[in-house]
């Protein structure tokens, strides 16, 4: 029988509850400690699954902890990846991986000077439609493909200072988008060209932001990959791509709450997709947490690595440039 990793949370936020859950589900994890600056949030997370609040210094110490969850907001994530690797703890850790690409190569060296295995937290390659589509793409189900179309909406935006801190909406929301494109293309972009604004949200505006935005991306071998998102979408959270292949084309829809239809005189209707990403990635979640502990188990390479959070970081940095000097950008990622 497989011993328990010993694993300490940092982040007791919306997506620190979902990965709390997940751990105490996982049947080889052991969820000991909860680091989070908010105490109260942390103390009442803690207590749901029988682990204790410490410091960020106590849990690193504890040769007892053999990997690390970072949750927490994205001004600490390099910090705790440096850290946490010099103490040589396994490491997961959400998106990005630092707004700053320099800082996050750095981040990529430290992992690499010590050993330990780094997954970054790109939980769209877990669903499990997207996943099933990128499987059938690499069985040649639709030949080579050629054309990726991404829409990417959320149902409403964050607020105003939220947004000023975010790095914009090419690190904080596209960064996904970027990683599909290079997942499902298998390619890197060599040109980028972004363009937005902010229709209707002049909120968005002041903070320094776009609310809506399109980018078109080109790999080396001429495909295509066009991005179009919002931070507004009044009927739910909309997330779907499709794939264009020389043999045909593969779509991926929404998730809804039911599949259920209803047909009457007056109209055919049916559920709104679902409310915002910790409903719709639920399953998705679970599913990466999965597959990172059993890689640490069975010693095999994770699927999202700290190389493919700096690439798609490195495609929103850019992706930025463009919008920001309106012209395409030429890139060598």
């Amino acid at each position: 029988m497989t011993e328990h990793i010993g694993v300490a949370l940092f982040g007791a936020g919306r997506i620190g509850k979902i990965h709390a859950g997940n751990l105490a589900r996982h049947p080889h994890t052991q969820l000991r400690y909860v680091v989070d600056v908010h105490r109260p949030a942390a103390e009442a997370l803690a207590a749901e699954h029988g682990a204790i609040v410490v410091g960020i210094d106590e849990a690193l110490a504890d040769p007892g902890v053999a990997a690390v969850v970072i949750g927490s907001s994205t001004d600490t994530h390099a910090d705790l990846i440096l850290r946490a690797a010099a103490a040589g703890k396994a490491i997961f850790c959400e998106k990005p991986v630092d707004l700053d690409v320099t800082r996050a190569r750095a981040c990529a060296e430290a992992v690499r000077q010590a050993g330990v295995t780094c997954m970054i937290g790109f939980q769209r390659r877990f669903d499990p439609t997207f996943a099933a589509l990128k499987q059938r793409l690499d069985a040649g189900e639709i030949g080579t493909p050629e054309v990726l179309i991404v829409t990417s909406r959320d149902p409403g935006p964050p607020a105003a200072a939220y947004i000023a801190h975010s790095g914009g909406v090419f690190k904080d929301m596209l960064i996904h988008d970027f990683d599909i494109f290079r997942w499902i293309l298998g390619g890197e972009a060599v040109s980028v060209h972004a363009t937005g604004g902010c229709p209707n949200m002049p909120e968005v505006a002041a903070a320094g932001d776009i609310s809506h935005a399109a980018v078109t991306l080109r790999t080396r071998d001429g495909a295509l990959c066009q991005i179009n998102t919002s931070r507004r979408a009044a009927y739910g959270y909309d997330q779907r791509f499709e794939v264009l292949g020389s043999k045909g084309l593969l779509q991926a829809g929404n998730v809804r709450p039911t599949e259920v239809v209803a047909w009457s005189g007056d109209a055919i209707s049916s559920d709104k997709p679902e409310a915002f990403f910790l409903e719709r990635y639920c399953a998705a979640y679970s599913l990466e947490i999965e597959h990172f502990f059993d890689a640490l188990v069975n010693g095999t390479p994770v699927r999202t690595t700290i190389e493919d959070g700096i690439k798609a970081l490195e495609l929103a940095e850019v992706a930025t440039r463009s919008w920001r000097e309106g012209k395409a950008m030429e890139c060598a990622i």
